[in-house]
This record gives C-alpha cells, structure tokens and sequence, in this order.
C-alpha cells in the first residue's frame, strides 16, 4: 500500500479526525439568496396569472429554481423550449403552485448546498499551511515550497504549457518543492455511491495521466478512508500513485525538501 494512503486511513480512523478536517472543510450556514422586493412582487402576479410558460419563464432567470426536477436543465438552455413542451412545463408548473407560493419563495432562497463550495473552501484553507501563494513571475523562481496563484484554468494552462501535463481541467491546486512540482485535485467525499463515486473517479483521473513533468496527488477526505468493503475504499487502497487526507498534504510536501 502507497506510504501516504496507509497514513491517511490510519488519521481518518483515529480519534479526532472530523475534528480536526473541520479546519479544512467547516461547515458554515449560509445565508439564505435575498430576493429584492421587485422580484417577489413580479413573481406573486405571475403565479396569481396561471399562466405556466410566464411562471416557468421567470423563476429559470433567477441563481437557484424553486424545486429540483430533471427536465429543468434542458429547459434553461433555450427560450424557445417552453414554447415547444407545454405538457412538461404545466407539469412543473403545477408541482410548484401544489407547494403554495411561500413554498416557492423559500425554495428560491435556499443557500448553496455544502458540495457546490467544497473547491473554493479549500483554497482558503490553503494559506493555513503557511506557504507562499504567488504570481507565475516569482513562483518560478522560488527556491521554497510555494502554491502557484490562479484559478483553476490559469493553474490548468501552466501545468500544460510549462509542464507538459495534457489536463483537460483546472487542479486545485499547483505546487512546487525545490525542483518537484505537485499537482493535485481535492475532493471531500460524504458519501459512498452516485454523485460522491463521480467524483472520486474524478480525482482518480488525475492520477491516471503519465504526462507532463509533475507529480499528480488526490487530496481526499471523508468516508472514502472508512475501512470497510465499499467499492471506493477497496479502489484506494490499491492505488499506486499518491492520494491523502489534507490533513497530510503539509507532511507530504515537506518530504520532497
């Protein structure tokens, strides 16, 4: 088993270790979307109109629709689509108005679910670990252990164009120890199947790429540490390349030194 896999399921299967990831990953209640006073009037005469296609209309220009339902996606790629489903949009029309209209409203403010912002939580919590994060002009010339400043495709682009890595999407974050660079994608995983599974595998593509000149890690956290037999433990465990908890992300730069 990889030195650091066998660490990570030794601190996640140890005291305190949610304790301690909650540094890295806490769970902070949003705020509910505030709706201006001119939306929500508009809404209550369009809802009070019947008319499905005006209602449907509406609620798909605002951030957040107000119930989950698979055809909602299709719907919002073009204008022309409610003229052409009438059935689909009475449909969710009349499951919206079923709730009643302060349903509707709340589901409209609902705050960003945790896993939509589990990317951007860990970059803030990357500066804990006390290393530069800095423009492309100094981090090449850094002789220390320092994080490349960026988003995720700027990220993307430096490890394609300057070390040959062929990424098809933005790292999380790119590093570079002395001579080493380190590239890794993060992923805190809360459950065993669907969704969480997609992005394990996601995490794992990284790791599967031989190109470039960096080395490729998955920091993963949560139930995929958990000894038992799921499908995502059993994959993990029998990895040859590096993946670990964050909690171990210092130590495992601080060893390439």
């Amino acid at each position: 088993m990889n030195e650091w896999i066998r660490k990570s399921v030794e601190v996640a299967n140890a005291s305190k270790y949610l304790d301690r990831l909650h540094e890295v990953y806490p769970v902070i209640q949003e705020a509910e979307r505030e709706i201006p006073q001119e939306i929500k009037s508009e809404l209550k005469r369009i809802y009070n109109t019947k008319d499905d296609v005006a209602l449907i209309k509406k609620l798909l220009e605002l951030p957040k629709f107000p119930i989950k339902d698979p055809y909602v996606a299709f719907l919002r790629k073009k204008e022309i689509f409610l003229e052409y489903n009438p059935k689909t949009v009475h449909r969710i029309a009349e499951t919206i108005r079923s709730k009643g209209f302060e349903a509707m409203m709340e589901g409209i403010g609902e705050p960003k679910v945790f896993s939509r912002q589990i990317g951007p939580i860990f970059k803030r919590w990357l500066p804990k670990l006390v290393y530069p994060i800095l423009p492309e002009s100094e981090f090449e010339t850094s002789k220390g252990i320092v994080f490349l400043q960026g988003s995720n495709g700027e990220l993307m682009n430096y490890a394609n164009e300057r070390l040959g890595c062929d990424l098809d999407k933005g790292p999380d974050f790119l590093a570079k120890v002395r001579n080493n660079y380190v590239i890794g994608e993060a992923k805190f995983l809360t459950d065993c199947g669907g969704g969480q599974y997609n992005q394990f595998e996601d995490a794992l593509r990284l790791l599967r790429g031989n190109k470039g000149k960096a080395i490729k890690i998955a920091v993963l956290d949560g139930v995929v540490w958990i000894k038992d037999r799921t499908k995502m433990y059993r994959t993990v465990i029998q990895l040859e390349k590096t993946a670990l908890t964050a909690l171990l992300l210092k130590d495992f730069l601080e060893s390439l030194k």
